[in-house]
């Protein structure tokens, strides 16, 4: 844990159903049921899955911009659920975040300057010109000019106001960054020119990213290890090369299976997963995995199978994986 930068252990976030005249709790959507994972300085943590699986509220759960249900997230050795307001504000310049949505991320009403400098101002750092000379040399940094700090978020591209809320979040010289889809809604010309981006910070600044997509291309560009979740928990941890090269769990098989090769000569043979995703609301019990998985048995329709390590450095919940 010492070396780690991030650790994450028995992560739950449940969310309350309310329905009737009082509004009473009557269900919990578990969006995200027992995580655990660690982060080392300067590497990328990819989370991928379905859409709903929780890997959003994961990431916002670590910050704190969700409360969480229970678990433990240590931050450079500090318990980040156990800090009071004023501890958890001081912490906050070294955690960043950058939102999926580049159009709603950023006030309409104030111009690019203000927005990339009102993390400066709320922790009361530099004066009001060494705030705009951070602004400008930040702007330049991710590929735009100083004088942008001076027009409305309309008047950008979508490709550009990703690169303004990747400016807002390096403003505060962070060392983790949570990336939550940030080019699901660029172009694919312009995701390439912004993972590139991202990797040129990294090495520059030493940055640490938890890096959440649904686009497992996209995530093993920029991944040193990738998380894969289903269902709110995650099913298979792995390096990189290690998850792409030999997937272990059915269900990363099945993903994996439905990435195009860029070759009319070659065909991957596709894993076509029958049914829908089950409510999180209601999860099946054993595997949640079982009542889509092609080679289920009756152990995995009762027992929940164990998250532990398979292989050295790649972690399974599955029952029909064998320890080597």
């Amino acid at each position: 844990m010492k070396n780690d930068l991030l650790v994450v252990e028995n992560l739950v976030k449940y969310f309350p159903i309310r329905g009737g005249i009082l509004q009473r709790v009557q269900n919990w959507v578990r969006a995200v049921d027992n995580v655990s994972f660690t982060i080392k300085k300067g590497e990328t943590l990819g989370l991928v899955g379905e859409s709903g699986c929780g890997k959003s509220t994961t990431g916002r759960t670590i910050l704190r911009l969700t409360p969480q249900t229970s678990g433990k997230v240590w931050f450079d050795n500090k318990d980040l659920f156990s800090l009071g307001s004023s501890e958890m504000k001081k912490i906050r310049r070294d955690l960043q975040i950058i939102f999926q949505d580049p159009y709603s991320s950023l006030d309409p009403r104030m111009i690019v300057g203000e927005s990339i400098s009102e993390g400066l101002r709320a922790h009361g750092i530099g004066t009001p010109q060494e705030r705009r000379q951070i602004v400008a040399e930040t702007l330049v940094r991710v590929g735009l000019r100083a004088e942008h700090a001076r027009r409305y978020p309309h008047e950008f591209s979508g490709g550009q106001r990703q690169r303004i809320g990747i400016a807002r979040a390096l403003t505060m010289k962070p060392k983790l960054i949570i990336a939550d889809e940030p080019v699901s809604a660029l172009d694919v010309s312009i995701q390439s020119t912004v993972l590139n981006l991202l990797d040129e910070l990294q090495e520059e600044m030493g940055l640490t990213y938890v890096f959440i997509a649904h686009d497992l291309s996209v995530v093993e560009h920029i991944s040193d290890r990738i998380g894969v979740m289903y269902l709110g928990k995650i099913v298979e941890l792995a390096p990189r090369d290690d998850l792409f090269n030999d997937p272990q769990h059915p269900y990363t098989q099945a993903l994996l299976s439905s990435i195009p090769i860029p070759n009319p000569h070659k065909r991957r043979k596709r894993i076509i997963l029958e049914g829908d995703v089950p409510s999180a609301s209601n999860p099946p019990p054993g595997c949640r995995f079982h009542t889509r998985c092609p080679v289920a048995v009756d152990r995995c329709r009762i027992d929940m199978p164990d998250f532990e390590e398979k292989i050295a450095g790649h972690f399974t919940a599955c029952h029909l994986v064998e320890k080597i």
